[in-house]
């Protein structure tokens, strides 16, 4: 899980230089095809449950699952949110990060920075002995009530490993104390899914996939794969070895 993290994160700075205005969604999910497959790997999303693509491709009010296309123009200041699974011989690792096509406007960099730092509120309590409601209820009680944005409930996080939606699921809001204990050796995805406004999401776009804020507000998230241990939590998709170095694997 550790080398799919890593190529994960590979293809996550590739794309730090590669997205800019002037391309299309679909040129997003192409380069990321063919980074993957150049790297030993496979996309895990590409044909999961019928989805035709091997990312998610989800700008400014898209909350996730944005299905790419040659139609979608990024434009300067879109906020791009690239979701994808990396299948590394069997072994996946689910990642999510937002990038900037161009300039951001404070509204954008306050929204991803508050984004960011839920998830990382939420990973602190991934420790032996806390419950999911832990994890749930530091993102909700940072963003909704210190910074008043809206937690998405519809899509949370989940158990993963040689396959996806293993056992527990890890919701994004929640009660403190509640939900299934964690053990050491679990290994989760968080991804918080923050919107400016209201949290509720509208109906799922006629492509099957595409998810929007119900209001058009802007949303954004960030995910990371990790793993539970005696340790501490230890992210398997650093973007940043720095900023995460207490959070390593055998790193």
């Amino acid at each position: 899980m550790q080398e799919a993290g890593d190529i994960m994160v590979g293809l996550f700075h590739a794309l730090e230089d590669y997205i800019k205005p002037g391309i299309t969604t679909w040129d997003v999910d192409h380069f990321a095809y063919e980074f993957i497959i150049a790297h030993d790997a496979t996309p895990g999303e590409l044909n999961f449950e019928g989805y035709k693509y091997s990312t998610c491709v989800s700008v400014n009010d898209m909350i996730c699952h944005g299905c790419p296309s040659k139609d979608i123009l990024v434009k300067d200041g879109d906020l791009l949110k690239v979701d994808t699974v990396i299948n590394y011989h069997g072994y996946l690792s689910d990642s999510c990060h937002a990038f900037v096509a161009g300039t951001p406007s404070p509204e954008v960099k306050k929204l991803m920075d508050v984004t960011l730092k839920a998830l990382y509120l939420g990973i602190d309590q991934a420790v032996v002995g806390n419950r999911i409601g832990d994890i749930g209820w530091a993102i909700q009680n940072y963003a909704e009530n210190e910074m008043g944005y809206g937690v998405v409930r519809e899509y949370i996080g989940h158990g993963i490993g040689p396959t996806m939606h293993e056992k527990p699921d890890v919701p994004h809001y929640g009660e403190a104390g509640h939900g299934t204990r964690l053990k050491a050796g679990m290994t989760i995805t968080i991804e918080p899914m923050v919107n400016i406004g209201d949290w509720r999401s509208g109906e799922t776009a006629d492509d099957g996939w595409t998810v929007r804020t119900l209001d058009g507000s802007l949303s954004c998230q960030y995910e990371h794969t990790l793993v539970v241990t005696d340790d501490g939590p230890k992210i398997l998709s650093s973007y940043d070895h720095d900023f995460d170095a207490k959070y390593l694997w055998n790193k």
